[in-house]
């Protein structure tokens, strides 16, 4: 990329907050403040729900833009601060396939600007907004767009060496790089093909595009970008798959990158 990006895609936990937090360093507020005000359309693509994207999203001050959560299933126009694209999938049968591989395994499914419904106790924290606990029958009665499962007591390796041969129809997953979770969306959802969508709508040139992210869902994010940047955290998997590497989430890496083009 020789010019500026015009089309700016962050994600939330490890790239512009440390993983599960709200806080924001100042250099990263300031580096995303500098990009909008140098015209560049400032996107969050998150694999947090909703409610979980909103107050990063307020706390930025980002206005007249898009925020792209649950890994793309869901999309938040900041302006109007409603709903206007909302994918779902049956979870039922990728519950029951993973309840057998994950024997004790805690599950949620997103009710979109209100919180999760559980099948069993997540540790406090775990899961943005209300959370009620309910049956495997009422978890998977209604569609959602984005399931969740922590395999309690155990590791990320573990269940990524447990999942390394699964196959689950109909639906698109990663498990996460920090800790012993599973994440599934609609079948085909990723964050690069929503922002893909996304710049088309918006008239933006390929070439025009930049991405910054640390985990495995951020791997179609990056190749998408026309310049695609991994933090210094990242996993090797992640990191190789990024044109280049910035420094990692507390050392404000996020805000490095962006200064390279909005300072």
């Amino acid at each position: 990329m020789s010019r500026r990006p015009r089309l700016v895609a962050l994600d939330i936990d490890g790239t512009i907050t440390p993983a599960g937090r709200e806080d924001i360093a100042p250099a990263v507020r300031a580096a995303v403040g500098r990009a909008v005000d140098h015209g560049a359309h400032v996107v969050l693509a998150t694999g947090r729900s909703l409610i979980g994207t909103r107050p990063i999203a307020d706390d930025l001050g980002l206005r007249d833009t898009t925020a792209i959560c649950s890994n793309g299933a869901v999309w938040w126009d900041t302006a109007a601060r409603e709903v206007v694209r909302e994918l779902g999938f049956d979870a039922g049968p990728t519950v029951g396939l993973l309840r057998g591989l994950f024997p004790g395994a805690v599950f949620a499914t997103e009710r979109i600007g209100v919180g999760n419904l559980s099948l069993g106790r997540f540790p406090d924290g775990d899961l943005w907004g209300e959370v009620h606990q309910v049956s495997a029958a009422e978890l998977t009665a209604d569609t959602t767009p984005r399931l969740v499962m922590r395999w309690t007591g155990r590791t990320p390796e573990e269940v990524a060496l447990r999942m390394l041969d699964v196959e689950l129809p109909g639906v698109t997953w990663w498990v996460d790089n920090t800790e012993p979770w599973v994440t599934v969306s609609p079948s085909g959802v990723t964050k690069g093909s929503a922002l893909e969508d996304l710049r088309v709508r918006l008239g933006v040139p390929e070439e025009d595009t930049l991405a910054i992210g640390d985990g495995h869902n951020d791997v179609e994010m990056l190749k998408w970008a026309a310049r695609g940047v991994a933090m210094g955290q990242a996993p090797a998997t992640v990191r190789a798959v990024a044109d280049a590497v910035t420094s990692t989430v507390l050392e404000d890496g996020a805000a490095a990158e962006l200064d390279r083009w909005f300072a």
